[in-house]
């Protein structure tokens, strides 16, 4: 089911935790209007149910395909803010436990504290952590929109403890006016997002039209994904099968062995799923009645396809075989997922139609290449160790 970050989390678990627990959180949204991988309570137009559907799994799509080119780029790069999060065998074996107590914490969180007071928290914590992932989502297309003789100054942030030999670095970040114009925009796309809360346009006793609202959650949903897929990078194909089996189980469990998921999902209000109006063709941008994909689904398979597409580089033999496989799995395992639902009117995980089918797809096509000892073989060493291995050999030629 589904969930993301910012524009990169501070350590492996807690980021490919936090998008197993956005997997859980999207059961249905604050109106009661069931998520894709549950049961429709109103009745839509077969045009409008079309639509919408159509345009969450083109929505889903793209931060994968996007999100998977990046990630070659981003293991190459050399820049210490773009360094990717590397998930080994252990952080993926421990994911689903620390999913599962986070999002029962949740939970009890719920069950305890005044609803309207921690979303208040929320919006005002993914409201930061939004406008850091947009920004950083914009900065490539930006840096191709301006022209060559834009003014485009150099600063940087730093921050220093203590004086002369015991200075020690906090904070050395690095950035120039482009950078400056992706974090306006992202602001303001910000400003939006929390604006479009009812409860904050009364308080303010401002008259904002704020059914729209779901264009800024996907804006904001569409960059967290994409992060997730740039920056998230599992270290070899037995760490992806772990991972993606552990959270198979972990959906499954908690979508048909309890209703925590559903309770929590009720409750929470953040941009961790994207959403698409059922009705848009009959009550255009006012539409309420939303068919919604939580960002887990896009996040968790979308790291295994862009390790597949890392793998199909290091292979240099100019295709992208194990990537377009895993990637068509992606379709065929999202469309089981939304016909299933339909016809059985009950809430579906759709890491129990994904996780096969992206796992799958690949596999078949290693045996019948005769690669698959190959693909499993492959192992990506983590920039810092590639750093590391370089200045020693630097050392033994400079001895």
């Amino acid at each position: 089911m589904a969930d993301t970050e910012q524009a990169r989390a501070s350590a492996p678990e807690a980021a490919a935790a936090a998008a197993a627990v956005l997997d859980a959180l999207n059961a249905t949204d604050a109106n009661g209007t069931e998520a894709l991988n549950a049961t429709a309570k109103f009745v839509a137009s077969p045009e409008g149910t079309a639509l919408a559907y159509g345009s969450l799994v083109f929505m889903a799509l793209l931060p994968i395909f996007f999100g998977a080119l990046r990630s070659v780029h981003c293991s190459k790069s050399k820049n210490a803010s773009d360094m990717p999060e590397t998930i080994t065998s252990r952080d993926a074996a421990r994911f689903p436990i620390i999913a599962s107590c986070t999002l029962f914490g949740l939970y009890l969180f719920f069950k305890v504290f005044s609803q309207e007071y921690i979303n208040l928290l929320l919006s005002v914590y993914f409201f930061g952590l939004g406008v850091l992932a947009l920004s950083h989502t914009m900065s490539p297309l930006m840096s191709r929109i301006f022209p060559d003789s834009f003014s485009n100054k150099q600063f940087q942030l730093l921050f220093t403890q203590g004086s002369e030999e015991t200075k020690e670095e906090i904070v050395n970040y690095e950035f120039d006016t482009k950078n400056l114009v992706c974090l306006l925009i992202s602001t303001v796309v910000g400003v939006w997002y929390l604006l479009k809360k009812h409860w904050i346009a009364n308080n303010l006793s401002l008259c904002l039209v704020t059914s729209q609202h779901w264009i800024a959650n996907n804006l904001f949903g569409l960059a967290f994904a994409l992060n997730g897929v740039e920056l998230l990078h599992l270290n070899n194909v037995s760490t992806g099968c772990i991972l993606l089996g552990g959270l198979f189980v972990y959906d499954v469990f908690w979508v048909f062995g309890t209703n925590v998921m559903v309770t929590v999902a009720r409750s929470f209000e953040a941009p961790i799923k994207l959403v698409f109006p059922q009705d848009l063709l009959e009550r255009g941008l006012d539409a309420s009645n939303f068919a919604m994909l939580g960002l887990g689904d896009i996040v968790i398979p979308g790291i295994f396809i862009a390790l597949l597409l890392r793998f199909d580089v290091s292979l240099k033999k100019n295709s992208r075989t194990y990537f377009y496989s895993s990637f068509l799995a992606y379709i065929f395992g999202l469309g089981l997922t939304i016909f299933v639902m339909h016809t059985f009117k009950h809430a579906q995980p759709a890491l129990l139609y994904l996780v096969p089918a992206c796992v799958g797809f690949p596999v078949v096509v290693a045996l019948i290449r005769g690669e698959l000892t190959e693909l499993f073989r492959y192992e990506e060493t983590p920039p810092e160790d590639t750093d590391v291995k370089e200045d020693s050999e630097t050392e033994k030629k400079d001895q």
